[in-house]
């Protein structure tokens, strides 16, 4: 249980730290990787959205068992970006940096879905006690 809590707990304010700052950093997002931001609404959305995930997964940091069933879109909210940026990768279209965050987020989605399974066990044992 203090595995799962503890994954969750850094994932959450990891994030926090990699996403608040992009708030402030969209002109210079656009002047490090050209073109610019043409569609900011999608920019922030994405941005408030991906914010919003990370303070669910602080949530379920506080109490695993509890909230569970919420590890699952935990997982497709990892692996859903992972699988994003390997076909904009194969697609030529992906580099860099984005490869960085990508390798992150698949480590953290194996373990999200070990956590998963681990609490699953433990509901298990419990309930045969």
């Amino acid at each position: 249980m203090k595995f799962t809590r503890y994954t969750f707990l850094i994932a959450g304010v990891y994030g926090l730290l990699v996403l608040v700052p992009q708030y402030f950093l969209e002109s210079q997002i656009g002047a490090d990787n050209p073109p610019a931001i043409t569609h900011p609404e999608f920019f922030y959305g994405f941005i408030g959205v991906a914010v919003a995930f990370q303070l669910v997964f602080i949530l379920i940091g506080t109490d695993p068992v509890k909230y569970r069933a919420m590890i699952i879109p935990s997982i497709v909210e990892k692996f859903s970006f992972v699988i994003a940026i390997l076909a904009l990768l194969l697609a030529g279209r992906a580099s860099g940096p984005i490869l960085i965050g990508a390798a992150i987020d698949c480590v953290l989605g194996v373990l999200f879905a070990f956590c998963w399974f681990r609490l699953g066990n433990k509901e298990r044992t419990l309930a045969l006690t």
